[in-house]
């Protein structure tokens, strides 16, 4: 489970979709459904992603936030010396949901259905 302990804290302030933005830029890739969200390569790289807050709603119990992340993925080859295939970071995106407690500031995430 993801805990956004400051964006939920933020929450209803002119600065929260920054604030967001920051702290889930801090969660560990491993975390967050980008694997799924991959389009253009196999596998996602260990480089830095960075995000886009689209759009937030509030329910009764939990701030609803939908997120786009651009990261990068690589398509990995055989390993062998004399593999051609490049190993070239190819920019990925996907959107993404997250479901935000507000009292505790757990949060889910998973791939945004169109």
């Amino acid at each position: 489970m993801i805990r956004l302990k400051k964006a939920h804290m933020g929450w209803g302030s002119a600065c929260f979709d920054e604030q967001l933005k920051k702290e889930i830029e801090q969660v560990d890739a491993s975390q967050l459904p980008l694997q799924a969200g991959l389009s253009q390569s196999s596998y996602v790289s260990d480089e830095p992603f960075r995000v886009m807050v689209i759009g937030t709603t509030e329910t009764e119990s939990h701030i609803q936030v939908r997120a786009g992340i651009f990261y990068s993925g690589i398509i990995a080859g055989c390993s062998c010396a004399d593999d051609p295939t490049p190993v070239e970071a190819q920019t990925e995106y996907c959107e993404v949901m997250f479901d935000i407690n507000k009292k505790s500031g757990e949060a889910t995430v998973a791939l945004a259905e169109d």
